[in-house]
């Protein structure tokens, strides 16, 4: 007997975990979201939270919570999203230098880092009730 439940017995809140696509799709809306915010010689000001950082920590964040919960058999996948992102960061800070009226900074990478760390934190129970290790 498998330990993950017939879909008519799963609890919702686990099949609303388990519904990889939508955690793709979310994903791909959020990687464009970070690169018209990131790319754009000027962003809108009502995206912002008034502090660089905390804009790139909250968004990496939340990019990997959604991208922990997209790929199946996340555990496995852990360290390929993690540094995927890292990475990701890194090129946004490479093409921002290049941007008008923008600037590349290690800051921004640290605060990246940094939001992949917590967005891990907070997703990891959540990993670990929706795909229970064998």
């Amino acid at each position: 007997m498998s330990s993950i439940a017939s879909p008519e017995r799963t609890p919702l809140a686990l099949r609303f975990l388990r519904a990889r696509r939508g955690w793709q799709l979310l994903l791909a809306l959020l990687v464009g979201m970070v690169c018209f915010l990131a790319f754009s010689p000027r962003p809108p000001d009502p995206l912002s939270t008034g502090w660089d950082k905390l804009n790139h920590g909250a968004a990496f964040a939340a990019l990997t919570m959604t991208a922990l919960l997209a790929f199946p058999r996340p555990h496995r996948a852990l360290w390929v999203v993690l540094l995927g992102l890292l990475a990701f960061g890194g090129l946004i800070e490479v093409v921002q230098g290049l941007v008008p009226n923008r600037s590349s900074e290690w800051a921004d990478l640290l605060a990246d880092a940094l939001g992949i760390v917590a967005g891990t934190i907070v997703t990891w129970p959540l990993m670990s009730a929706a795909y229970p290790r064998r």
